[in-house]
């Protein structure tokens, strides 16, 4: 029963913001499969002589083309890491809370724009496969996985997830890869799985991964690997070497990303993943009009 409530609660608010904020974004941001043909009609001066219909002509004597429009339906892929370190959190929310809203108001868009959408949790091995599917029923079996998971890995591993994906996807998709990107080698098969598909990365981070206040001697722990130390937080130069160290790491991702042919946006847990979302798409929907 509670578990229902979470679904039904996040839902609400993600079906609102799709709804009303994203839906006409996400529809310009990504183009369709391709032209499918549409209807035949009068040939009128400007038209590409390419597209004269002969048959047609023949038979009515008077000249023809094909019309063809763009094939809006497509398939969206959310690649979501679950592994321990997704669950760290600091503000109230854990990185894991937002990917999972995240989720939601893409799947929500999809939905809403008649695509199909799927998702694959994984961690350092790939935990679960839904297969894309239309409908709110399927969108809330995603949401509801993501809510009820018991992730056996603690690791990640993003380059197992990424062939994962590209054996079981048969057409071109949008695929967003939800993580902290806390793994590693992932470069090679990233570049070969953004070839085939419109890929998306979306870094969730918390603030605390990139700036420590003062509070003395701290005892850490990688959630990931158990390992624990100490370290001396009233250093200020082990904390500016602690922020410069994320920074360059972030870019990195950029840079590896932006090889790859694919995109990247950076979302702290504090900040709007709506305004960063929005201007994405804006973004997109740009480079797609003038593409």
């Amino acid at each position: 029963m509670e578990l229902l409530k979470k679904v039904r609660k996040i839902e609400i608010k993600t079906r609102g913001l799709s709804r009303n904020l994203f839906t006409g974004g996400y529809h310009s941001a990504f183009k369709g499969r391709g032209m499918s043909f549409s209807e035949v009609r009068v040939y009128q001066p400007g038209d590409d002589v390419r597209a004269i219909d002969w048959n047609v002509t023949a038979r009515t004597g008077e000249a023809h083309v094909k019309i063809f429009e763009e094939e809006r339906e497509m398939t969206v892929m959310l690649l979501v890491d679950v592994s321990a370190s997704a669950f760290f959190g600091t503000t109230g929310q854990s990185k894991q809370d937002v990917m999972t809203e995240i989720c939601a108001v893409l799947a929500f868009s999809a939905i809403a724009n008649n695509d199909k959408v799927g998702a694959l949790l994984f961690s350092d091995r790939v935990e679960l496969f839904i297969p894309p599917q239309k409908g709110r029923q399927h969108t809330l079996r995603i949401i509801r996985e993501l809510l009820h998971l018991k992730p056996a890995g603690r690791g990640t591993d993003l380059a197992g997830a990424l062939q994962y994906a590209r054996n079981v996807l048969r057409k071109r998709s949008v695929c967003f890869v939800l993580s902290d990107f806390l793994s590693t080698d992932f470069e090679a098969p990233l570049r070969i799985f953004a070839k085939r598909h419109d890929c998306i990365g979306l870094h969730t981070w918390d603030p605390r991964e990139r700036a420590l206040p003062d509070v003395g001697l701290v005892r850490v722990a990688d959630t990931e690997s158990g390992q624990t130390g100490w370290v001396d937080t009233t250093d200020p130069d082990f904390r500016r070497h602690y922020t410069r160290h994320f920074d360059q790491r972030v870019q990195r991702y950029r840079e590896l990303f932006g090889r790859a042919g694919a995109d990247f946006v950076s979302l702290p847990t504090t900040d709007s993943y709506v305004q960063a979302l929005l201007r994405f798409f804006e973004k997109r929907a740009q480079v797609v009009a003038h593409g």
